[in-house]
């Protein structure tokens, strides 16, 4: 069971006191891209055991759940306490009660960042330039690099031509590989505007002697202003040399000192680990996701320093807690760890993190343990018995509980799409012969619901080993699209590129304004705790 409830008026205070607290929606992301507190993280229900783990590390924690009266903050507030969360919470009337009370909520996601973003262009004086001007320039034979701040994967989506993908936290790690002449004019671009203009700030507050610019809205304003986006581009920066290094640790420090920045030693971090119990720790990998994947610290996140920037609320779910960044050049960790500071965040860098350590290597298997099935171990099924029980008559009924983002790219053909918090209503619309088999990405999330519905329902399913990738790794055929729908896929806040071809346009349009508006609705927000400037003294 929850520990309780709090009101909207006890939030706010412990939200201007000391300490450590965690804001958590147990929506569907969908959902929580309508309307949200500032400070919450997205935490569905539906996949509270795979998220809950590395964003709220520390179970003596405060944690409050919100939602919107659906019942699903007071089942998320019950799971969470099952798996050790002692100080939970339910915010009594939700986001409505917030709202009536006179506190504001903000639509979108990754709220925090993106205003941020605004606040720096606006007092820093971010210099910029728009589609045509930077289009110009490409005609004209101006000596000009592109740098697309965005992972590599948008970037090979969806690109401006010519551009190179240099994600944010490598802008100024590979800045003097990439930048030979400090005549050539530098442009930063995003999808729209956050990773531009903290990509371009950056390499501003190092002080590189180069022109720099943001693109203005990026992609999106360069595909509005009729120019053509590039498809499957694959351009990366070349790897960094002993002399590009030594000049990007060089300007790095010089940031790091400028906004305070603390380094923090090995046998700090190993107190600090002790400590955890009583004050919660990130250790955070900023290096690229290959990079880590290749040895990395025991017990670090991979949290590559430019997304994580951008979408702070996906790994820092608790305000107050301790956040040590670590790379291994001494580069990525101080210029993230001055962004994240700038925005309210206690960031520290681990000082040479890596050295005499013995590294791990791939990534670590989601730490969904903590949670107890809430029902009896469901049977499981290899691939291939799956793949003869739809050859009979009647066929194995498949739900895909996957995102839907990652349903639509490739499922087992013929399985519907469910999403796991709504599981009791999405039964009534399968079949009602065959046998009942659950999948999901990896197959836990699965394990999860098919133990929860063994217990509740007479019909009990089986679960896929290892979920689709397993299936797919099987070399079994995959379809693509969404297929026969158990649940409305309404648990991914899709993109305005994601959208139809006929609303795209008018989605970018909507979403650019309602960034740039960030500014002026977070400014007058007692809850910001943002500080672009560097400390006096």
């Amino acid at each position: 069971m929850a520990s309780g409830s709090i009101t909207t008026a006890e939030l706010r205070r412990r939200l201007s006191e000391p300490g450590e607290v965690a804001i958590v929606d147990a929506r569907e992301e969908g959902s929580f891209f309508a309307s949200h507190l500032l400070m919450a993280s997205s935490l569905p229900l539906s996949r509270l055991e795979l998220l809950a783990p590395p964003l709220l590390p520390r179970r003596a924690v405060r944690v409050v759940v919100c939602d919107d009266g659906e019942g699903l903050a007071e089942r998320a507030a019950a799971r969470l306490a099952e798996g050790g969360y002692g100080d939970v919470a339910v915010l009594e009337g939700g986001i409505k009660a917030w709202a009536e009370a006179g506190y504001p909520l903000y639509s979108g996601v990754h709220v925090p960042s993106k205003a941020f973003a605004e606040i720096v262009e606006h007092q820093c004086g971010t210099p910029s330039l728009g589609a045509e001007e930077l289009a110009a320039l490409q005609r004209s034979g101006e000596k000009i690099a592109i740098f697309d701040s965005r992972t590599f994967e948008e970037y090979h989506s969806n690109s401006i031509p010519g551009a190179t993908s240099v994600p944010g936290a490598e802008l100024l790690y590979r800045f003097a590989d990439l930048v030979p002449a400090a005549d050539t004019l530098v442009v930063v671009n995003c999808g729209g505007r956050t990773r531009s203009i903290i990509g371009a700030q950056a390499l501003i507050d190092a002080g590189v002697p180069n022109p720099v610019r943001s693109l203005k809205n990026g992609t999106m304003g360069w595909h509005l202003a009729g120019f053509e986006v590039a498809r499957g581009a694959s351009r990366r920066a070349p790897a960094v040399s002993p002399q590009g290094l030594a000049l990007a640790r060089e300007r790095a420090q010089r940031v790091a000192r400028r906004f305070g920045v603390p380094m923090i030693d090995g046998r700090t971090l190993d107190e600090w680990r002790r400590e955890a119990d009583r004050r919660t720790l990130y250790l955070l990998d900023v290096r690229e996701p290959e990079e880590y994947r290749a040895g990395h610290l025991p017990g670090s996140l991979s949290a590559p320093g430019g997304q994580l920037v951008q979408e702070t609320d996906n790994w820092l779910g608790v305000w107050g807690a301790r956040v040590v960044l670590v790379d291994r050049e001494g580069v990525r960790a101080p210029m993230t760890a001055a962004w994240l500071r700038r925005m309210g965040w206690d960031a520290v860098v681990l000082e040479e993190g890596f050295a005499g350590a013995a590294l791990e290597e791939g990534f670590p298997a989601p730490d969904a343990a903590r949670f107890a099935l809430a029902g009896p171990e469901p049977q499981i099924l290899a691939p291939a018995d799956l793949a003869a029980a739809m050859r009979r008559t009647p066929s194995a009924v498949v739900v895909d509980l996957a995102l839907s983002t990652r349903h639509r790219a490739g499922h087992i053909p013929g399985a519907w799409f469910a999403i796991r918090a709504r599981l009791a209503s999405a039964l009534g619309k399968l079949p009602g012969e065959g046998d009942l088999v659950f999948t999901s990405e990896e197959g836990t999330l699965a394990r999860f619901a098919a133990a929860e519905i063994g217990k509740a329902h007479g019909r009990r399913p089986a679960v896929l080993a290892g979920g689709t990738a397993a299936w797919r790794e099987a070399g079994l055929p995959l379809d693509e699209g969404m297929g026969p729908l158990a649940s409305e896929p309404d648990d991914v806040a899709l993109s305005a590129r994601d959208r139809p071809p006929e609303e795209r346009e008018r989605r970018m349009r909507e979403y650019l304004e309602w960034e740039i508006g960030l500014a002026e609705r977070i400014a007058h927000d007692a809850d910001c705790r943002f500080r672009v400037a560097p400390p006096r003294g």
